[in-house]
């Protein structure tokens, strides 16, 4: 039986920790998909649809990944793809906080449904999207934090 894994996350814009989140998740699942969800509380700086083309660009060269936009309840969407399992990535004892609740929620709405988390590399520890959203607003190079090849 395949397994397969959501990633979601708004990804305004992707990161290098996105990135090996990803690449991390390719070893323990058969298929990848990245949920682009809008969230109204945040205010992005690319379209949904800008966040989607630049996903799918950098994972070209991945067959087993694909890239999704969504809304509503992860737990519903994970049903809708066939995805058993929520992927998310942590890099800090702030985040593992964080997402804890929501996967203990997650799991209450949808027990079949398991969250796996991998810690990114210390290296991307320090590296959000907020972060780089600023670098871009201020014209700074914002290369170093994002995946190869990825232009904004």
């Amino acid at each position: 039986m395949e397994k397969t894994a959501l990633f979601p996350g708004s990804f305004d814009p992707i990161t290098k920790g996105h990135f090996e989140i990803v690449l991390k998740g390719l070893t323990l699942f058969d298929r990848i998909v990245i949920g682009v969800g809008s969230n109204s509380a945040k205010k992005t700086l690319y379209s949904v649809e800008q966040r989607i083309k630049m996903i799918q660009d950098v994972f070209k060269n991945y067959p087993a990944v694909s890239v999704v936009p969504y809304t509503g309840l992860t737990v519903t969407f994970c049903k809708s793809i066939g995805a058993g399992f929520i992927l998310r990535g942590l890099r800090s004892g702030l985040d593992f906080e964080y997402e804890q609740s929501i996967a203990f929620a997650n799991k209450e709405l949808d027990g079949s449904i398991e969250t796996v988390f991998l810690l990114s590399s210390p290296s991307y520890s320090n590296i959000s999207s907020t972060i780089v959203r600023d670098i871009i607003a201020n014209d700074g190079d914002y290369t170093k934090f994002v995946p190869p090849g990825l232009v904004l």
